[in-house]
């Protein structure tokens, strides 16, 4: 069930998307009245939010770090949560250095476009295991004109031979297969493949924390997103790779959502 409050923004951005205005436009003509045509449509919209499918969805967008990306089914869609991981990137990645970065599981390439948007120096590599999202990311970039970034299709490492990166970052599957919330909200309409990780949801991250040393170069940096309360258990498996300098990244709500370390 929407929030009021979140129900009038819904309302707000099918009516801007249906008339193709923004805000102050809807502000300013508060009083005009829709033709039967674009009622129907409107209508049509909304029967949509209200059966549950996602406003990105509907809208085929999202905006994250301030970049409007395209969203489809076949792709995660970017949240508020994940700002915090490019936080946390750009922080360690400086502005006048060719940094190689890696983003892996890029999905719309939300997180390694916000990165080489903000540090036009980086050479970032996005990956994804899904043909279908990679296409989606490669438009992504393509409409924002953002070219120091190379897709590539590979599940997390594997077709990445022996390149090394100075900053790995990852927002990897976290939800355990049987938590209750993946029947609740956008959730239900996004791809499992890029939500569930096992029983407690930790597989995918295992993985990557095992593999990631061997493609960083020396004082290189691992940056994961991760679930409300999994903050600990991804530090001691850093701890356990002997990764050092492992500390948190907190996401708006003061909750540590991102966990890194440093080989």
């Amino acid at each position: 069930m929407l929030s009021s409050d979140e129900a009038t923004l819904d309302t707000r951005l099918l009516l801007q998307h249906l008339l193709n205005v923004n805000h102050a436009w809807l502000i300013a003509h508060a009083d005009d009245t829709l033709t039967p045509e674009q009622y129907a449509s409107f209508d049509a919209l909304l029967q949509r939010r209200i059966n549950g499918e996602p406003i990105a969805h509907i809208l085929s967008s999202r905006e994250f770090f301030g970049l409007p990306l395209k969203v489809t089914p076949d792709t995660l869609i970017p949240r508020p949560d994940t700002e915090a991981l490019v936080e946390q990137a750009l922080a360690i990645i400086p502005q006048q250095s060719s940094y190689q970065v890696l983003d892996l599981g890029t999905g719309t390439g939300a997180i390694a476009l916000a990165i080489a948007k903000n540090r036009p120096l980086a050479d970032v590599t996005a990956v994804d295991f899904s043909e279908s999202a990679l296409a989606v990311a490669r438009e992504n970039a393509e409409h924002l004109a953002i070219t120091n970034v190379t897709f590539l299709h590979s599940h997390w490492f594997s077709a990445l031979n022996n390149q090394r990166f100075d900053v790995i970052v990852s927002n990897p599957p976290y939800i355990a297969e049987n938590d209750p919330h993946l029947s609740q909200g956008d959730v239900r309409f996004e791809p499992k493949s890029a939500l569930t990780s096992g029983v407690d949801g930790l597989d995918d991250i295992r993985k990557i924390i095992k593999q990631a040393p061997q493609y960083l170069n020396p004082n290189g940096w691992l940056l994961l997103e991760h679930g409300y309360d999994q903050a600990q258990a991804v530090a001691a498996l850093l701890s356990q790779a002997h990764f050092k300098e492992i500390g948190h990244g907190l996401d708006l709500a003061g909750i540590q959502r991102v966990t890194f370390g440093k080989v």
